[in-house]
């Protein structure tokens, strides 16, 4: 969707109609989604934290200026700021995230469970920096210079904390590596 388009459907949201409002959020609300589980690892306080920056969006009041930045760029970014806020608040932000079982066999199912675990838990574990660039390039697919306007850093301070996160989880998941593979240092 381009910008012309989303910012129409911006004004006409604002101005009470409904299905301009829900194409902007089926456009944006699974990759936001799932931007703030990896972030809280936890769906409900996703699911708010998604539906606040629209409901934000909407008030005259909003920061958005589409301008400055993209749509996506700035609801990444207020979802971003939710996320932070919200771990900050929580004594248990490095709880496990529930995995929901497959119908694959038993071993296979506890081997896959274990290695998301660990693989969450590594993410989790990366300082705050490296963690939001690693999950918006990674599993957001964002560009990186997107990145880069959406953190207000340099391209390269994206590159280099996403080179960095990537060596710590691969030196968290040596131990998952396939037997004969030697663990470079």
């Amino acid at each position: 969707m381009d910008s012309g388009t989303e910012q129409n459907l911006l004004q006409k949201a604002r101005n009470g109609d409904e299905s301009s409002l829900m194409r902007l959020f089926e456009e944006h609300h699974l990759p936001l989604f799932r931007f703030a589980w990896r972030l809280t690892g936890d769906s409900a306080d996703a699911e708010d934290m998604v539906q606040e920056c629209f409901l934000a969006l909407l008030r005259p009041s909003s920061g958005f200026d589409g301008r400055r930045s993209s749509l996506r760029t700035y609801l990444f970014g207020a979802v971003r700021n939710q996320a932070w806020k919200r771990l900050r608040r929580r004594e248990d932000a490095y709880e496990e995230v529930p995995v929901t079982a497959d119908l694959r066999s038993p071993e296979s199912e506890t081997l896959r469970t274990e290695f998301e675990h660990a693989v969450a838990r590594a993410v989790r574990r990366l300082p705050p920096a490296q963690q939001e660039v690693l999950i918006l390039a990674q599993y957001e697919q964002l560009p990186l210079a997107e990145i880069a306007e959406l953190l207000e850093i340099e391209l390269g301070a994206v590159k280099s904390r996403l080179q960095r996160a990537r060596a710590s989880l691969k030196d968290a998941l040596a131990d998952y590596a396939p037997a004969g593979k030697e663990r470079q240092a």
